[in-house]
């Protein structure tokens, strides 16, 4: 599944929906309050929506993403066990999203609004609008899981840190005196610093996270990005990319347009090129090119299939 980065600039606004509906900024404390349809249970991030709580959906994405989920048990009965399932892996997150299962024919008004044109379909919210292209089809537990741990992972090198509270919609990342969202500590200062532009800060606190924890896979993909963005600061990107096609065997040139593609969502292009510089290349200079790639996998995540493709085009290149 090819995930794209979180994108808030263009993105649909969804602000004449909410504005027709009536708040509902309640707790959600369970089945009784919000079952949804075949008997799924309700966990603490997940909550059946209508119109009525729409807007307290729109409010609850201020802070942290919300991710609708559009099903329908008569017109796709698969995509209720689907619904099912993205609910089950945005729970393993504790907070860090809310899964909101909206039927489409009970709730033809929503659907209306966002021009959903077939079910499933799963939509990422942030900040009251989509930040992500629709997601088509039934993915498998295991392939939404890698598409969630990407989009954890973005979230991280783009400074979004905050949480839901369970069982709650509206203010959902408040702390308890009602202050400020709340945040994963162990994050915080990295957070700050990208939202500040501080890219050197960012580097030199996730690289005291893994030196705490070298496990953190979070902290990985945070530094790879962040390391990302502290080499393609300032760059031409036009000058960079000729500069790359006049000598293809550069191994800076050549790993900085990568860097580029990376950051424009040309994931597979970046790889491409280095796969294939490395094919070219030897001795320090295809060790130099390989680590580079190996850097971008990690920013990318290790689940993710183009990154499962792309070592499998490392290996034959390499041997």
């Amino acid at each position: 599944m090819t995930q794209q980065p979180f994108s808030r600039p263009g993105a649909v606004d969804l602000s004449g929906l909410a504005s027709t509906t009536p708040a509902q900024a309640a707790s959600f404390g369970g089945p009784a309050d919000a079952a949804p349809a075949q008997g799924r249970s309700v966990g603490s991030y997940t909550v059946e929506v209508d119109e009525q709580l729409f807007q307290s959906v729109l409010e609850a994405s201020m802070t942290a993403p919300v991710v609708l989920v559009f099903y329908s048990a008569s017109r796709a009965p698969e995509s209720v066990t689907y619904a099912g399932d993205v609910s089950t892996v945005v729970e393993e997150y504790d907070g860090r999203f809310l899964v909101g299962l909206v039927d489409i024919d009970k709730n033809p008004q929503i659907a209306q609004a966002l021009q959903v044109p077939q079910v499933p379909l799963l939509y990422i919210l942030l900040d009251g609008r989509p930040v992500t292209q629709p997601i088509p089809g039934a993915l498998g537990l295991e392939e939404l899981r890698t598409v969630f741990q990407q989009l954890g992972q973005q979230l991280t090198t783009q400074g979004i840190g905050g949480r839901h509270k369970p069982n709650a919609l509206g203010g959902a990342t408040a702390t308890e005196d009602g202050d400020e969202p709340a945040m994963d500590p162990r994050y915080a200062p990295a957070q700050d610093a990208l939202e500040r532009g501080d890219i050197d800060a960012a580097v030199a606190e996730y690289e005291k996270l893994i030196a705490s924890n070298p496990a953190d896979s979070e902290a990985v993909a945070g530094l790879a990005m962040a390391k990302v963005l502290q080499r393609t600061q300032g760059v031409d990107l036009n000058a960079a990319r000729a500069a790359a096609a006049a000598a293809p065997d550069d191994v800076e040139a050549q790993t900085l347009v990568a860097d580029l593609d990376l950051l424009g969502g040309h994931v597979e292009d970046a790889f491409i090129r280095l796969i294939e510089l490395v094919r070219r290349t030897a001795g320090d200079e295809r060790n130099q090119a390989r680590e580079h790639l190996l850097g971008l996998f990690a920013a990318v995540g290790n689940d993710d299939e183009r990154v499962l493709k792309g070592r499998q085009s490392l290996a034959s290149a390499l041997f």
